[in-house]
């Protein structure tokens, strides 16, 4: 099956990922075509449109007119720019695909992305979190993958020098429960050895390293879990995060399992009763690490993750 996966950017690296998972594990042919970079994160392109002479142009049209499945992640759509050109004239006999990442836009106005897919007829309907299958009725959950076996998502304790280091890679710390965190820390200092890493819009290559030599993550409490999570859980790390019920029931119902690896802080005083008992407890840290770090091999890996997309896509219609 041919893919072509179209965003505007990539969105946390989630389109990069499933395709090189796409490409690793599975016969099908994936590409990604972007449009725009924003941050420093440097996630790795394909088809990226302002890069495009005119030799990668034609491939870019070749790549839209012979695609089996046509992909959108975030607001993208059919009538997006790329360049020159747009996926509309490329859709007749094509299966099409849009999924959703959380963008600021479509939480605050779900409302019309329904009515929109409705209107449309489209039924292929992907979200990466929990929360977001409340936005979408009718959507599939297709939790976001990482390459837990690469050496950047592999566990890498750091030596012990009495100090401990709390990690934080907000994208947008008016998301991130940041601010929380940072008031947390600055209490919990005055008395702990706690140190904090707040890793903010370098190159995701350097934000995975630094990420590595922490002791503890926090992601955030906005009642889901984002790609820091996941980053963090993979390579062994005690992570912290503020999940709902909801999310919390529909993350076990879809990975049939029971035990979930995430240290829950909802509030502030949770975040910091739980920093306290962390740092306190080499041994807790050790052990919640080495639960994350199995949960992301044995349960929320990339080829149980790859394997459901592939079966989403066989199905399409």
């Amino acid at each position: 099956m041919r893919i072509v996966m179209i965003a505007e950017n990539d969105p946390a690296g989630v389109g990069s990922l499933l395709r090189s998972a796409l490409t690793r594990h599975t016969d099908h042919v994936c590409r990604l075509v972007t449009t725009q970079t924003r941050y420093t994160h440097n996630w790795e392109k394909d088809l990226h449109v302002p890069l495009l002479d005119a030799a990668g142009l034609d491939e870019l049209a070749t790549v839209l007119e012979t695609a089996d499945v046509f992909h959108f992640h975030m607001l993208a759509d059919e009538h997006m720019p790329l360049g020159p050109l747009t996926a509309a004239p490329f859709m007749t006999n094509k299966a099409i695909v849009h999924h959703h990442h959380g963008h600021h836009v479509f939480r605050a106005h779900p409302e019309l992305f329904q009515k929109k897919y409705r209107d449309l007829g489209r039924k292929n309907l992907l979200v990466c979190t929990p929360d977001l299958l409340l936005k979408l009725p009718g959507a599939r959950l297709q939790p976001n993958l990482v390459p837990q076996n690469d050496p950047r998502y592999l566990p890498h304790p750091r030596p012990s020098d009495g100090r401990v280091r709390l990690g934080h890679s907000p994208t947008r710390k008016d998301l991130k429960n940041t601010d929380e965190l940072l008031a947390v820390h600055a209490r919990l200092a005055r008395e702990l050895p706690l140190d904090l890493d707040l890793i903010d819009d370098v190159p995701h290559v350097e934000c995975l390293a630094r990420k590595q030599a922490c002791d503890i993550v926090f992601d955030h409490m906005q009642g889901y879990y984002g790609m820091s999570s996941l980053e963090a859980l993979s390579q062994g790390m005690p992570t912290i995060a503020g999940l709902d019920d909801w999310n919390t029931a529909t993350i076990r119902e879809f990975f049939g399992v029971d035990e979930l690896p995430w240290v829950a802080a909802r509030t502030a005083d949770d975040l910091e009763a739980r920093l306290r008992e962390l740092v306190a407890s080499p041994d807790e840290r050790r052990r919640i690490g080495r639960a994350s770090r199995t949960f992301m091999e044995t349960v929320w890996s990339e080829e149980r993750l790859t394997a459901a997309l592939c079966d989403f896509y066989a199905a399409l219609r």
